[in-house]
């Protein structure tokens, strides 16, 4: 899977010489965090939520409704943007663009392809486009976690009852608690009734847990 499958493409993007109040607008209107900052089709910087915020007058200023307006209406988000902006391109991978969002501690990369933004990718595609799905987060069934069976013939065990019983797997991930080495499995089967599963591989010696969704 890579950028381009899980990304945002149709991009509120801002021109550097916005003023700070009609960017709060914007993004209050789109309900969005953050706009790139683009001039002639080139992108020049992004401003955040964040940013905006810290760089407001404070709320126990001294300065009047009209003077914080005033300032608000006439400082441009080219004063306060960061120019430093970290993209990636479409065809890169979820899992390197992942690494490089977190490498430098950001919540989105601007998607970048022939100098132009096509795109934005936040921590939320992330989670609904990837995670979620991975995990089976919303999807009916029940999850049955095995201790110890993430690895070699314990999963291709645990895969082989779960297909002679004759249910339907959604998904299937590995998991691995910190400081251990030791692997577990989570199967998530779309069917009510999984006590002869349960049954089955306590036989066969697994410790195990049903998980609620």
């Amino acid at each position: 899977m890579n950028v381009r499958d899980i990304m945002t493409t149709n991009v509120v993007t801002i021109p550097s010489n916005t003023s700070l109040a009609d960017a709060k607008r914007i993004m209050e209107a789109h309900r969005i965090r953050r706009l790139p900052v683009v001039d002639k089709g080139k992108l020049v910087g992004i401003v955040t939520e964040h940013r905006l915020e810290s760089v407001s007058p404070s709320k126990a200023t001294s300065l009047s409704v009209w003077e914080l307006s005033y300032l608000l209406e006439k400082t441009m988000v080219k004063e306060i943007m960061e120019r430093d902006v970290i993209t990636c391109s479409p065809d890169m991978s979820a899992e390197e663009s992942l690494a490089v969002a977190q490498g430098n501690k950001v919540g989105a990369l601007v998607v970048v392809e022939d100098g132009r933004v096509v795109g934005i990718s936040t921590t939320n595609d992330f989670f609904y486009k990837i995670v979620n799905p991975i995990l089976g987060i919303g999807e009916p069934g029940s999850r049955i976690e095995i201790t110890g069976g993430g690895e070699g013939k314990a999963l291709q065990e645990i895969i082989s009852t779960v297909n002679k019983l004759g249910l339907e797997i959604t998904t299937v991930h590995i998991e691995q608690l910190p400081d251990t080495k030791v692997k577990d499995v989570c199967v998530h089967v779309n069917n009510g009734d999984v006590k002869k599963l349960v049954a089955e591989l306590k036989a066969k010696g697994y410790k195990l847990s049903v998980r609620r969704r």
